[in-house]
């Protein structure tokens, strides 16, 4: 039996490549913000970065494919009426995508 040995591993030591990491759009209104509860129906309740709480709508591009869980750091939009109400979750961030925005001083805990 020959198995396939498929090549995405963590990339060598010695590589040191930029790492891309999406931040906010302040024009558009993006923003951080941290899942605080699962409603069920692609929604979840979400703590802003701006400090209200909103009901997110998970896109149906990142149901099945990007999985959230209590706790995650997410970017949100808000919509264009019911700002203070409603959003978009845009994008969920990893542990080393948080660490590199701490670091540059672009997410700071709220």
């Amino acid at each position: 039996m020959s198995y396939k040995k498929r090549g995405g591993g963590p990339p060598a030591a010695g590589s040191a490549e930029p790492m891309r990491v999406r931040t906010p759009n302040k024009n558009e209104g993006e923003m951080f913000g941290i899942i605080i509860q699962m409603l069920g129906f692609d929604r979840v309740r979400v703590r802003c970065e701006d400090g209200n709480i909103r009901v997110g709508r998970i896109p149906g591009r990142m149901k099945k494919r990007v999985w959230m869980r209590v706790g995650d750091t997410v970017l949100l939009a808000p919509w264009d009426f019911q700002t203070d109400e409603k959003c978009d979750v845009v994008y969920r961030y990893r542990g080393n995508e948080l660490e590199w925005l701490e670091k540059r001083g672009i997410l700071k805990m709220f």
